[in-house]
């Protein structure tokens, strides 16, 4: 897992190419980034922009990825994240054709606030439980990329 600021993205490069093109693309900044899907490089990359009203922590859940990697970036209100070990969790859903694994639990590693200005990386085997409120429902925008590993 990776918690830093969108200045900072470029010190990440190296670790995966697709990576590096996302990375790149937060340093150039996603100012007017509307809803949507992005095609990138097909199935190696892509990019999700989303508007949703942040939730309660008990009507959210982590969820995890076996291929890809997400990273979030926060381009207007706040939310909270929690990090944990899938190993530490109890799966409810299994969607290996989509990459998708949901849990239920409460051993977070780590908490925090993501704000505009932030982006979090979380690779396979991460465990992260996004949505949930700050102080009390918040409208947000948020891009996600999609990188496969």
């Amino acid at each position: 897992m990776i918690f830093a600021k969108n200045r900072d993205a470029l010190k990440y490069l190296g670790l995966n190419e697709n990576l590096d093109t996302a990375l790149r693309r937060i340093a150039q900044g996603l100012d007017g980034l509307q809803p949507g899907h992005y095609d990138m490089d097909g199935d190696n990359l892509w990019l999700n922009c989303f508007e949703y009203e942040t939730l309660p922590e008990d009507q959210c859940f982590y969820e995890a990825h076996h291929k890809f990697g997400d990273i979030h970036i926060m381009l207007q209100g706040c939310e909270k994240v929690s990090i944990a070990d899938p190993q530490d969790l109890e799966e409810f859903k299994s969607e290996p054709e989509n990459d998708f694994y949901a849990y239920h639990g409460s051993e977070a590693l780590d908490t925090f606030v993501m704000r505009p200005g932030t982006f979090l990386v979380v690779f396979p085997g991460d465990a992260h439980d996004i949505k949930m409120r700050v102080h009390g429902p918040e409208q947000v925008r948020k891009a996600v990329f999609k990188f496969k590993l």
